[in-house]
């Protein structure tokens, strides 16, 4: 992970991400899977995406979320926010969790998806950029 704050400016090209981490009632989160396709395809990830041009935070992840899961987000807070350089894509996630919802999550995409329990997270290949999302909600800080 990469901190850009300390040169006082943030890289213009990184691509801005809305990133939700959802719980269920028996304390288990959301994960979707990457398209094979696409950048860091086939690992597991946390539930967002990228912000439209002009688009704030609060609206981009209640979009993304809606047009992921097919839910409405009722309440959330940050978690904490990630600048992470892979080398050929720089990402600022903007991680928050989402603490009410409206609707029951469906893989909208067709992307595959699952409940996992915090003690299952470690069999789960994610890109390097999610790592401190696993470390904070599994320490217990969100």
């Amino acid at each position: 992970m990469t901190d850009h704050s300390e040169s006082g400016s943030e890289v213009p090209s990184a691509v801005h991400v809305a990133v939700a981490v959802i719980r269920n009632d028996k304390d288990q989160v959301l994960l979707t899977q990457r398209h094979p396709d696409s950048h860091q395809g086939g690992l597991w990830e946390f539930p967002g995406g990228k912000l439209e041009a002009g688009e704030g935070l609060v609206e981009g992840l209640a979009r993304e979320l809606q047009e992921e899961l097919g839910i409405k987000v009722l309440r959330h807070e940050p978690l904490l926010r990630i600048d992470h350089d892979y080398g050929d894509k720089q990402v600022l996630l903007d991680v928050h969790c989402v603490t009410e919802f409206a609707g029951h999550p469906a893989p909208c995409e067709g992307q595959p998806m699952r409940w996992v329990s915090l003690a299952e997270l470690g069999d789960y290949a994610f890109p390097e950029a999610n790592g401190p999302i696993v470390r904070a909600i599994v320490g217990g800080h969100s």
